[in-house]
């Protein structure tokens, strides 16, 4: 018989927040079994601690709770003393689980904590449950240790070794992208040779990834790709560029073969090589390729790095679950297909970013992406002559010249920022201007080159969101400055021209706005139209 107080309409059972439940008996147990994974657990001994750089009573004394309405970690920050790095040893406790499986015996990670060098406030990077408790832009950045990145710097490591010796008795098999250095065709390059490398079974040859940028100094240009390795942890000074390998000396004794990614023809300033390729991966269909290249991968994926994904997927699994690992690769995917909204984007590259979402941090997909498009867009840690390099094209002269050293008649510098900001980077524009001019590497790396003329169009957006370009002209003579001023003016109708006042240019230079809304390939044509000869 039921009570009265039962059969009222009602009537709930009151609501306990308790975790005695049998669903979280897991999680309780003190026992663990040989199906549970081994208990990881913090040792840090008080000797340990003693031996820390930074005062311990900040923990304890500076410490407090803090209200909601600001970051905990901007808050403790402020307060504590500490160091700008910490090494967390997180192992398993092996007297407790001796009876734990022999693969669980012994784990360890290495966890780096570190302050963030940069705050990010312009990025509209997605909410979530961590910016909720941490503010939008932490301070703090915890990077754990992968067995996967250190596979791939060991590896790095051991083929510049190889380089430095003259890899003896093996052929140089070198990887390579063309000359675009975006970060899909240098991350492609990286992970490839990496997979090559652990799945070749010839041991003739040593597989070296080529990054076809001329010079180490260059990547300070590339912010974005400067930043994503920074932070996947890839050890640079292992890293091959363009200039640090003689690759004509291994054609010259037929010990040379190259791999082609993401491009049917070598670049221009390699094409003496051009018979030392032997394979092209992800070539796109219709693309004209050498006759004597039988060796063809047809890419029908949006990005170089989905394949490679995939490959890495079949092959071995686990690498991909580094957190640092997948981010190399899932860059790569995100800016080759436009945050996976480009018309080329297939269903094949939407899967494999989702199989590696682990390497897009807490932000996600989108929060990489707009990361990664903001880094491409910032100078604020850059010199003057890495914003001219970041977008640079030049045109070669067919003149006589009795110099010793070649000149390259024009060169064109897009940056996206006014003139008059460029002159904030610098407390000298002309001079820097000057030496940027006078000091280009030449593809021969023999020695620098010069530009007779150097060309800089800016494109920007005004405080009022008005879309504005101006041009800045250097030359090396006043006589060529005006020659090169009567051809603009002769084209007034496709490039106006409206003189500005910029303070400290040298008589060989002259700064002016473009008074109509103007495309920079308008300057590239005119250029060529100047010159009278092909883009080199």
């Amino acid at each position: 018989m039921k009570s009265a107080g039962a059969l009222a309409p009602n009537h709930q059972d009151p609501y306990i927040r308790s975790r005695e439940n049998p669903f979280f008996d897991g999680l309780l147990s003190k026992d663990i079994d040989e199906t549970k994974t081994s208990k990881l657990v913090m040792d840090m001994s008080k000797n340990d601690i003693d031996h820390l750089p930074f005062d311990n009573s900040a923990f304890t004394k500076d410490f407090k709770y803090e209200s909601i309405e600001h970051s905990p970690s901007e808050k403790w920050l402020q307060t504590s003393k500490i160091a700008p790095i910490i090494q967390l040893d997180i192992q398993s406790n092996e007297e407790e689980n001796s009876h734990a499986p022999s693969i669980l015996q012994h784990v360890e990670k290495i966890y780096t904590v570190t302050r963030r060098k940069e705050k990010l406030p312009n990025v509209l990077l997605p909410l979530s449950a961590a910016s909720y408790y941490n503010g939008v832009s932490p301070e703090i950045q915890i990077v754990e240790s992968c067995e996967s990145i250190e596979k791939l710097n060991a590896y790095l490591k051991a083929r510049k070794d190889d380089v430095n010796a003259g890899v003896p008795g093996k052929f140089l098999y070198a990887v390579m992208g063309s000359d675009d250095a975006d970060v899909g065709t240098v991350a492609s390059t990286i992970m490839y040779s990496f997979y090559l490398n652990i799945t070749s079974k010839n041991d003739q040859i040593c597989i070296v990834p080529i990054i076809n940028i001329n010079s180490r100094s260059n990547l300070g240009s590339h912010v974005e790709l400067k930043w994503l390795l920074d932070s996947c942890q890839i050890d640079q000074s292992s890293l091959i560029f363009d200039d640090e390998i003689d690759m004509s000396y291994y054609d010259l004794f037929g010990s040379l073969k190259i791999l082609l990614l993401k491009s049917n023809k070598i670049a221009n300033k390699q094409e003496k090589l051009k018979h030392a390729v032997v394979e092209i991966f992800h070539l796109r269909k219709g693309d004209i390729i050498y006759p004597w290249v039988k060796n063809v991968t047809t890419g029908e994926e949006g990005s170089c790095c989905t394949a490679i994904a995939e490959k890495f997927a079949a092959y071995s699994p686990k690498l991909l679950t580094c957190k640092s690992f997948s981010k190399l690769l899932l860059s790569g995917i995100l800016l080759d297909t436009a945050n996976l909204r480009d018309p080329r984007c297939t269903s094949k590259d939407k899967y494999m970013a989702s199989l590696l979402i682990n390497g897009a941090g807490r932000y996600g997909c989108n929060g990489l992406y707009q990361l990664l498009r903001y880094k491409m867009h910032d100078l604020s840690s850059m010199q003057v002559g890495d914003i001219l390099r970041k977008d640079f094209k030049k045109w070669k002269g067919l003149e006589n010249n009795t110099d010793l050293r070649p000149i390259s008649q024009i060169g064109m510098s897009c940056i996206g920022i006014s003139i008059g900001q460029l002159l904030s980077y610098t407390d000298n524009l002309a001079h820097e201007i000057t030496c940027f001019q006078y000091s280009l590497p030449h593809e021969s790396k023999q020695f620098a080159e010069k530009l007779r003329i150097l060309i800089i169009v800016s494109g920007y957006f005004s405080e009022e969101k008005n879309f504005k370009r101006e041009v800045l002209v250097s030359t090396d003579s006043v006589k060529l400055l005006e020659s090169l001023l009567f051809f603009f003016d002769f084209n007034a109708s496709r490039l106006p021209l409206k003189i500005l006042q910029i303070p400290g240019l040298k008589n060989e230079m002259k700064a002016y706005q473009i008074d109509k809304i103007t495309s920079r390939k308008i300057v590239e044509h005119l250029i060529e139209e100047f010159v009278g000869i092909p883009k080199a």
